[in-house]
């Protein structure tokens, strides 16, 4: 399946989670064997086996840890607060319909360490520039920013190239 025809089995679901947002359903997208296939493949071709795949709670995770395991990379889970067990560091940052934290284990990966990350939306940066503070805190190098679909409305990529202007950004849907 070609990532054009994967990509239209996303569907909009409104006033989700809240009322006036509209949602992006990737679960048709991923219980599709060929689209997911086609999806994990695009995003494996921005990487390499020297390259850690890192991925976002909760959903970035599904992409992330499939292009690792293609790869033989190491995944590295961003995740929400209280979430993971060992020592991490946090950053706070605000999504459309509020606030959250996100964690990483110190010790996620190797100063120096080039780090593909991948999210499933990038709305309005919030949570992507989180991430990469923290990637960049404990010592990583974030090469390429990848989302499956972009709210361009939002201006999210805007936000993130003002503070991160070295790091590419690609979407493989904008709407």
């Amino acid at each position: 399946m070609h990532i054009d025809q994967a990509l239209q089995l996303i569907r909009d679901v409104p006033n989700f989670p809240k009322p006036g947002i509209l949602f992006k359903d990737i679960t048709p997208l991923l219980s599709n064997g060929a689209a997911f296939n086609s999806v994990t493949k695009e995003f494996a071709s921005f990487a390499d086996s020297s390259t850690v795949i890192a991925g976002i709670e909760a959903r970035g995770f599904i992409f992330a840890s499939a292009v690792a395991n293609s790869l033989g990379s190491g995944f590295v889970p961003i995740r929400k607060a209280g979430k993971l067990p060992h020592e991490s560091v946090s950053a706070k940052y605000g999504l459309e319909y509020g606030v959250d934290t996100l964690e990483i284990h110190k010790d996620a990966v190797s100063h120096g360490a080039k780090v593909l990350l991948i999210d499933d939306v990038l709305a309005t940066g919030g949570t992507i520039a989180a991430a990469i503070d923290l990637i960049q805190r404990i010592g990583g190098d974030v090469v390429h920013v990848l989302a499956l679909l972009e709210i361009s409305g939002l201006s999210g990529r805007q936000k993130i190239n003002e503070t991160y202007p070295q790091i590419p950004i690609t979407s493989f849907l904008v709407s």
